[in-house]
C-alpha cells in the first residue's frame, strides 16, 4: 500500500470491558502496515469508565485520541463527532467490538484507488463470510429493513447497517455536516445522501461475526424507523 493518512472512528458507549482489547488489536494491525493513522474513540455519553480506560491508553498509544460528551446521543452523533475530529484523507468508522476485524480494511482499500468515493463493508453480497450468525429474529429484521429502503428510497445495495464502512475523509465531513437522523438510521442517511448526490459508492464484502450483547432492537421501533425513511427521502 502506498503512504495512507487513516483515521479510525470508534463509536462507543458502556465499552469499559471490550475497549482496551480493540485499541490494541486495531494499533497492533496499523502499526506494521503503510500507514500514518490516528484512532479515535467517541465516547457516547457512557456511564461507565469507558473514557478513563481510552485516556488511560492514550498515555501509552500515542495516535490515540478520545471526544466524550454527555448524555448519551445515539451512535450517528459519536460518529459525526468522530469524522469532526478525524484528519485523515481516508476516515473508516468500526463497531468497538471490532464484529468486522480490522484487517478487512484491506478490502475497501483498493476500492478508494479504483475513485470510489465510500466503500461500504457488507454482510450480504456473495463475497461475505458470516462467522458466527445473529439469532433468527434479528435476522429477519434486517431483511425486512433492507426491503423497507429498497421500497422507499430505492436504494441499490444489501446491506446498509454493518458497521464497517470507509470514506475519503472530505466526502465524510461533507456528508455528516448534514446528518439529522443520529439513530438507528444515520447510515441510511448517508447512503442516500451520497446516492443521490452522485458519489461512487461500492459494496463490498466483508468478514463478521455477530456480537450477542448488541442492544440494536429493530422490531421495537420498526415504525419509527418506517417514518424515518420516508422523511429521508422528502428532506434530503
Amino acid at each position: 500500500m502506498d503512504k495512507i493518512n487513516l483515521s479510525i472512528v470508534i463509536p462507543a458507549y458502556n465499552e469499559e470491558k471490550t475497549i482496551e482489547n480493540t485499541i490494541y488489536s486495531i494499533n497492533g494491525y496499523l502499526k506494521n502496515k503503510n500507514f500514518n493513522y490516528e484512532i479515535i474513540v467517541v465516547d457516547d455519553g457512557s456511564k461507565d469508565k469507558t473514557s478513563l480506560k481510552v485516556q488511560e491508553i492514550s498515555k501509552n498509544i500515542t495516535v490515540v485520541r478520545l471526544v466524550s460528551y454527555k448524555p448519551n446521543k445515539g451512535k450517528g452523533e459519536a460518529i459525526q463527532q468522530g469524522i469532526f475530529a478525524a484528519k485523515g484523507n481516508l476516515i473508516l468508522f468500526s463497531d468497538a467490538d471490532l464484529s468486522t476485524p480490522i484487517s478487512e480494511l484491506e478490502k475497501l482499500i483498493p476500492w478508494i484507488k479504483e475513485g470510489y468515493d465510500i466503500i461500504i463493508g457488507s454482510r450480504r453480497v456473495q463475497t461475505s463470510n458470516i462467522t458466527k450468525k445473529q439469532p433468527f429474529h434479528r435476522r429477519l429484521s434486517g431483511k425486512i429493513f433492507q426491503w423497507m429502503i429498497r421500497v422507499v428510497l430505492h436504494l441499490p445495495f444489501s446491506d446498509t447497517q454493518c458497521g464497517f464502512k470507509l470514506f475519503k475523509g472530505s466526502v465524510a465531513k461533507e456528508l455528516f455536516s448534514k446528518l439529522k437522523h443520529k439513530g438507528f438510521v444515520f447510515d441510511v442517511e448517508i447512503i442516500y445522501k451520497a446516492y443521490i448526490s452522485g458519489y461512487k459508492i461500492a459494496e463490498v464484502g466483508v468478514l463478521w461475526a455477530n456480537d450477542p450483547t448488541s442492544t440494536v432492537r429493530f422490531f421495537r421501533d420498526s415504525m419509527k424507523c418506517f417514518v424515518d425513511l420516508w422523511k429521508i427521502r422528502f428532506h434530503c
